[in-house]
């Protein structure tokens, strides 16, 4: 009989709300669920559908009254999380679930959230290209990597990076053989058909196209960190 089949069912609580990058979840959901002898749960706040930024919806299958503790606490990110940045009841779930998990995680924007709740602050992190400098708004010792670990704090870049993110949390819990099996088994072998998925190759008219794009939204997110950080 396997280790998986002596030992207790791993959970690992997703979190999920409005305006989600699906992205963000869906990749590492993939990931997730085919390692052995664990447990996923969809976190929302109620069990009403979740739509993405992008319009597709989704179904949790816990609300966070009845989640019970999770051994790995993961956080997505997308423009949603402008709502929950000070949402106390939100950040209060998270603080509440950190303290016995065994793995506090992000992937994108998830770690503003993880931030603001506290949860980063001591630590190294990482999140979208875009976000950096605001992660670095809340004190976070902020790295610029596709993933990074801190000890009990996994935090991803962003959107795609959440696949890499996830294999690491697979070999982190069951081992690098298995992580390998699972990455093969997805065939995961990124081969882009342009070198632009990274400001450090893509060309400066590609990266000044994209924070133009963005620009409103981000201005609007760093007056809400700003105002957070000024009342802590």
């Amino acid at each position: 009989m396997s280790n998986a089949e002596h030992n207790p069912a791993i959970s690992i609580g997703i979190v999920i709300f409005t305006n989600i990058t699906q992205l963000d979840f869906t990749g590492p959901y993939e990931v997730f669920a085919k390692l052995p002898n664990t447990k996923l749960y969809l976190l929302a706040e109620t069990l009403e559908p979740i739509q993405s930024d992008r319009g597709l919806r989704f179904l949790p299958d816990t609300p966070f009254a009845q989640s019970p503790p999770v051994d790995v606490l993961f956080v997505p990110g997308g423009p949603g999380i402008d709502a929950k940045l000070e949402d106390r009841n939100f950040l209060d779930f998270l603080k509440t679930q950190a303290q016995t998990a065994r793995y506090v995680t992000s992937v994108c924007t998830g770690s503003l959230l993880l931030a603001a709740a506290g949860l980063l602050q001591g630590y190294r992190a990482t999140t979208h290209w875009l976000s950096l400098d605001l992660l670095a708004l809340f004190g976070v010792e902020v790295v610029p990597q596709r993933v990074v670990i801190d000890r009990d704090r996994i935090t991803g870049g962003g959107v795609t990076s959440g696949i890499d993110f996830a294999l690491v949390i697979a070999a982190e819990l069951y081992g690098e053989a298995t992580a390998q099996s699972i990455q093969l088994g997805i065939e995961y072998n990124p081969q882009p058909p342009f070198n632009s998925g990274s400001p450090q190759t893509a060309t400066d008219n590609v990266i000044d196209s994209v924070k133009t794009a963005s620009q409103n939204r981000q201005d609007r997110r760093r007056q809400i960190i700003q105002k957070i950080v000024a009342q802590q």
